[in-house]
């Protein structure tokens, strides 16, 4: 298959072919088609009839006849839409811009960051009065931050439960328990979750 032998061999020529390949002409022979000139300085009848004025055209104001007078709906609507949207877009983007200018963040508004932060902190708080100076601290209403904390958390690892575990593989891998922790709650009422 790839032997050299199995392929077709290339010939090339071995005389370099004429500069004049191709169908030969006799250049004595005229051609059928008279020359017209590709530009005049005086015009001709072909010139006159191009520029007349169409009106004189009968068949052209036969036409303008038969379409009839423009009919203009002044009840239409724009061609483009109103830029009612791209203002929305350029206003809310300049408050955006206002936003990320200023010092202070806005309240209730956190990154992911300072989410895991103001769990942490929440859940170290032995008192309303401590929760209320977390809330302070994150800039956060403190009603926000009690609704945030009945669906979001962050993992509580159990000490006792943490074992170690070899795989047929001999690797080891360790499992714990994890408790939603709530602040003000006992924490012996803690509800267990799976290992992880």
């Amino acid at each position: 298959m790839g032997n050299k032998s199995s392929k077709a061999s290339r010939k090339l020529p071995s005389k370099p072919s004429a500069s004049w390949a191709g169908a030969k002409t006799d250049r004595s022979v005229p051609s059928r088609l008279p020359r017209s000139p590709a530009a005049s300085e005086t015009k001709d009848a072909y010139i006159q009839q191009d520029a007349t004025d169409p009106i004189q055209d009968p068949r052209f104001l036969e036409k303008l006849k038969h379409l009839g007078p423009v009919k203009v709906d002044h009840h239409m609507s724009p061609v483009f839409p109103t830029n009612t949207h791209m203002k929305h877009v350029l206003q809310s983007r300049q408050t955006s811009e206002e936003e990320a200018a200023s010092y202070t963040p806005p309240r209730n508004r956190l990154r992911a960051s300072e989410l895991f932060s103001v769990l942490e902190a929440r859940k170290t708080s032995h008192s309303p009065n401590q929760l209320q100076e977390v809330a302070r601290q994150y800039n956060v209403d403190l009603d926000v931050l009690e609704r945030l904390a009945r669906f979001v958390n962050t993992p509580s690892i159990i000490e006792e439960s943490r074992r170690k575990v070899i795989d047929e593989e001999g690797k080891e891998r360790f499992t714990v328990l994890v408790a939603w922790e709530d602040p003000l709650r006992d924490p012996a009422s803690s509800d267990l979750t799976r290992p992880t």
